[in-house]
């Protein structure tokens, strides 16, 4: 991360997210740069693609695309824009983030593998949790659970920049809806691991890292 330099704002939201990242690409999704048009592929969207440089960082190491890429973020001429772009850079799933819009693709992604008949493939969406100050989320977690799309896994990555809480926590507002959910410490990768492999069948499934509140 430290080779993508220059004022980004955003920074926070990239460094909140760098070990839930790392143990979702090192340990539990089933895709590699050699697999990544692959049908049976686990799909992985990053819905908080205001601070894409963990997600960078991230492909890089994982072969995805050249290291050398990286000190050029945000440059003109790089594929590596403020936020990512699935047209310019090799294994991103989705353009994103403006808020809101990552959960509800991942329900569409989820959906599009049932009715194809792809049962193996997981679909990983990270949102953070200011987002769920958005409707759209909201709507997506209700129609999730009870469609039972239990290929759908939501990590939140809470760095305490939601305007609204919710009672119980975050996880809550995923049991209510039908959904099985966690809550971990997001710098625990062992912890994270064992989040990430529960069990929930028949539903979909919501690990919630903790991290430091930003700022």
């Amino acid at each position: 991360m430290s080779l993508m330099t220059g004022a980004e704002k955003h920074g926070p939201a990239a460094t909140s997210t760098l070990d839930a990242l790392w143990v979702l690409y090192d340990r539990v999704l089933r895709v590699t740069p050699a697999t990544a048009d692959a049908a049976d592929r686990d799909r992985f969207l990053l819905s908080k693609g205001h601070g894409p440089m963990a997600y960078y960082a991230t492909l890089a190491a994982k072969g995805f695309f050249p290291v050398d890429w990286l000190p050029g973020f945000g440059s003109y001429d790089s594929p590596l824009g403020h936020h990512p772009d699935r047209v310019l850079v090799p294994g991103v799933e989705i353009g994103s983030g403006s808020l809101g819009h990552g959960l509800p693709l991942a329900v569409g992604t989820a959906l599009g593998l049932r009715a194809q008949g792809l049962a193996d493939p997981a679909v990983w969406v990270l949102i953070g949790d200011a987002e769920l100050d958005e409707g759209s989320n909201h709507e997506a977690i209700a129609y999730a659970g009870p469609a039972g799309l239990d290929r759908l896994h939501t990590l939140v990555i809470d760095n305490s920049s939601a305007t609204h809480g919710w009672p119980g926590g975050i996880a809550s507002r995923f049991t209510a809806a039908g959904w099985t959910a966690t809550t971990v410490d997001g710098r625990d990768h062992d912890a994270l691991y064992a989040a990430y492999t529960a069990e929930h069948p028949g539903r979909p499934h919501a690990v919630v890292a903790r991290v430091e509140a930003k700022g």
